[in-house]
């Protein structure tokens, strides 16, 4: 493809700048054997040049912007207060702000911005969202500051926006350019069809004589801020596409624009014809109408997902010293939390009391705990390390911002091809095909009927365009995602919907995942435990998150010790150590603590204190309602696997309750389940994994598709791919079926988009379909596409 577009720098002239590829004027500035229209410029080369970013300009030609003169601009955030409502995130040695910059526009943007490390030291990671012309810096407060940072940002040609104003709450960008040029365009060409009527139903000559001059004109005036404002964006497209070697669909869309244009004033210029310029302000108004449509659609669901689907986790409440689970949405200031060992921390908060070990690696990608003392400032995405602690909320949770950090691109996984890069691949040839097809066209009807042939040109360009194709994928999985999220089953991005089309084999950990932690029956076996030991059993048990802790915890009678455990030790798929008034507790498995009183697998928790056996609590697990219904309908169609850190003593039953093709693996650590998955994809299978989000978060992450099972607890884990709500755990073939079906959906809406084009085409090249008319249909097909992918999956949701 590369080959059809003229590499623009080889025809640019000497005096451009190196840099920006402005004018250099009379007096160019000469360095290093290259020209630059200003010491802005040069500067910004000189700062690459000496950090070995020089590749910078071997992304894209003349790709950087002139920088502002920036001594003392910047002054005002050496103002603590100022720099702490601009911040995101500040532990007193790591920040983390993310900023808007408008100037950002090409590959070489991204690649510069997201090697700022080598530019400034104290950076750690820089990350660009290109669509929103944003940058996340995470930097070292002791090696550089918030002032430094945004004055690099602005020399090297990135001048940030910052808006003090903005500072008290998180800002909304509202930008209404495109109704400007939709309003423009609808008043042109309201006007101009008025000012056609005349010409359309030839009245008598006096008015051709003295009016018909005037009314052209103004047709052609009224037609200038409809091509120079309304349309240029479909023109700087162009231009942008064509400058970095690509042919996107705009460049057919500016080249009817542009005939259109040229023709209409030739011919009122030589007196030849009214022109087309009630043609070419319908075609823009109804490219912009169908352009704003799709946006406010598209806005719509992402503000659905962001902002009413919640994330389906609970964190506890403290009120008067009972402890209630409620979801992270009702969270309201002035709350006062219990966060557990490994839970997250939902909102901002305050330390009220407990041993703070914070684990900021969701935020900031360090994964070194931050050691917090009482009345420290905690941020929203740390994780407790350290057992239990009290916090008291400072600011209510932005679904939002816990959207972002997820999303984030430490955690996402690598994709094969998917159904986006597809259809970008068709896209890029579909707008070569159309320039040819065009062009041959008009070559046709040029000796065929050579006053037809502008219009079918103009006819070709306009119709034909693989928008509809390009729509179908993100409409109809941003609203799956939307309609999910409703349902209390959180997916992360829309890649998890395509790749849980893919699966063909399901891992489901055992405890709290298939079991039901409320409904589990304890006994106890061993010597008598005193009401005191009871009480400091409880007070350890208070800072675990592990299932069988929880169920533990709630059965125990009474309440917690006051004092809190000094030692606190979790190990993962083993048990506890924790010392409280200098009394050693350990808790767990039979063999972490060196028990021997149950002869057969029985779950249990084994206990010692001060190194004396005392006794353990045996589970009679509860499986979930729709448990053997669950497995019954996904047996049909997958390779199921029970992959648990249990011992086998509920084999036996598993094989009566469960479907009997079903593969069983017991006494599983953590790193054993991550093996056990790397194997099976090894062998060519798609995983998915169903945990707790806790012992599994690394067989979450190495699975296709991670699922943790959310129940009263804060499990949720950047690792996984979607959190369901345990109370929906039997509608998880739904699910998995509409997912199948959301594909399948966007399918079928790639075949009516090719089978549009087809016949829209058809009508162009044979002369029986106006430019005006062109312009209708092109965006009412996109539209069309909409709202078929739109109802068909709303449809699909409600019937499943």
């Amino acid at each position: 493809m590369n080959s059809f577009v003229p590499n623009i720098k080889s025809y640019m002239s000497i005096k451009d700048c190196y840099h920006c590829g402005a004018d250099c004027g009379k007096k160019p500035i000469h360095f290093n054997e290259k020209d630059f229209c200003c010491n802005g410029c040069k500067t910004v080369f000189e700062i690459l040049n000496t950090n070995e970013l020089s590749c910078y300009y071997d992304l894209e030609s003349t790709p950087g912007t002139i920088p502002k003169e920036i001594e003392g601009k910047y002054n005002y955030l050496e103002n603590e207060d100022i720099v702490a409502k601009l911040l995101e995130f500040n532990d007193g040695s790591t920040s983390v702000i993310e900023f808007y910059i408008p100037s950002i526009h090409c590959s070489s943007c991204i690649w510069v911005l997201e090697n700022l490390n080598k530019l400034n030291d104290g950076v750690a990671t820089s990350m660009v969202n290109f669509p929103l012309k944003t940058v996340r810096v995470t930097f070292k407060n002791n090696t550089t500051n918030l002032k430094q940072l945004v004055e690099l940002i602005t020399s090297i040609g990135y001048e940030p926006y910052i808006s003090l104003d903005d500072a008290d709450a998180k800002k909304n960008k509202i930008d209404n350019k495109l109704l400007y040029q939709v309003s423009i365009a609808a008043f042109a060409f309201g006007n101009i069809m008025l000012l056609s009527f005349p010409e359309y139903f030839d009245v008598d000559e006096f008015w051709l004589e003295k009016y018909k001059p005037l009314f052209r004109w103004l047709m052609f005036t009224m037609a200038l801020p409809v091509v120079f404002y309304s349309a240029k964006d479909y023109f700087i497209s162009a231009y942008k596409g064509l400058k970095h070697k690509i042919l996107n669909i705009d460049v057919p869309i500016a080249i009817g624009i542009s005939v259109l244009f040229l023709r209409s004033t030739i011919e009122i210029s030589l007196d030849i014809g009214s022109g087309f310029f009630d043609s070419l302000s319908g075609l823009v108004f109804f490219l912009l109408l169908g352009k704003f449509f799709q946006k406010k659609t598209y806005d719509f669901l992402s503000f659905e997902r962001d902002y009413k689907s919640y994330f389906p986790i609970a964190v506890t409440r403290i009120v008067d010293g009972i402890e209630k689970s409620i979801a992270v949405k009702d969270i309201e200031k002035g709350d006062r939390l219990l966060i557990r060992n490994e839970e997250l921390i939902p909102v901002d908060s305050i330390l009220i009391n407990g041993n703070a070990a914070i684990d900021y690696s969701f935020v900031t990608g360090e994964s070194a705990p931050v050691v917090k003392q009482s009345g420290d400032k905690l941020f929203a995405g740390g994780k407790q390390t350290a057992g239990a602690i009290e916090v008291e909320v400072i600011n209510t949770i932005s679904q939002s911002y816990l959207t972002q950090l997820w999303s984030n691109d430490v955690f996402n996984k690598k994709n094969e091809v998917t159904i986006k890069t597809i259809t970008d691949s068709i896209s890029k040839y579909f707008t070569i095909a159309i320039l040819f097809i065009a062009f041959f066209a008009g070559v046709f009807w040029y000796f065929y009927n050579a006053s037809m042939a502008i219009n079918v040109v103009t006819a070709v360009l306009i119709i034909a365009c693989p928008c509809a194709l390009a729509l179908s994928a993100p409409f109809a999985i941003g609203n799956m995602l939307r309609i999910f999220g409703y349902k209390k089953f959180y997916l992360k991005n829309a890649e998890t919907i395509e790749n849980m089309s893919k699966i063909n084999t399901i891992i489901f950990d055992k405890t709290g995942t298939i079991t039901s932690n409320s409904k589990t029956q304890l006994f106890y076996k061993g010597e008598k435990i005193s009401v005191e030991e009871l009480s400091i059993i409880k007070s350890v048990l208070r800072a675990s998150n592990h299932p069988l802790s929880r169920s533990l915890y709630k059965f125990i009678k009474g309440e917690a010790s006051i004092e809190k455990p000094t030692f606190f030790e979790e190990i993962l798929g083993k048990g506890i150590n924790a010392t409280i008034n200098n009394i050693e507790i350990k808790l767990g498995s039979s063999n972490f603590v060196e028990s021997n009183l149950l002869e057969t697998n029985e779950t249990s928790i084994h206990i010692k204190i001060n190194n004396n056996l005392k006794g353990c609590y045996i589970f009679k697990n509860s499986y979930r309602e729709g448990t053997k219904e669950v497995f019954q309908s996904l047996a049909e169609k997958y390779n199921l696997v029970i992959l648990s850190g249990d011992n086998d003593g509920e084999k036996e039953y598993l094989e009566q309750l469960l479907p009997k093709n079903i593969q069983y693996k017991f006494n599983q650590n953590p790193e054993s389940k991550l093996e056990f998955v790397k194997n099976i994809q090894q062998k060519g299978n798609k995983v998915m994994m169903i945990g707790d989000g806790l012992n599994d978060a690394g067989a979450l992450a190495q699975s296709n598709v991670g699922i943790a099972i959310s129940e009263d607890v804060n499990v949720f884990s950047p690792a996984c791919d979607a959190i369901l709500d345990a109370k929906l755990f039997n509608n998880l073939p739904k699910f998995l079926t509409l997912a199948t079906k959301t594909i399948s959906i966007i399918k079928a809406s790639f075949v009516l988009s090719f089978f549009y084009n087809v016949i829209g085409m058809y009508f162009a090249l044979t002369g029986q379909l106006t430019p005006v008319v062109a312009a209708i249909l092109m965006p009412l097909s996109s539209i069309t596409i909409v709202v078929f992918v739109t109802i068909l999956t709303n449809w699909i949701s409600k019937k499943i």
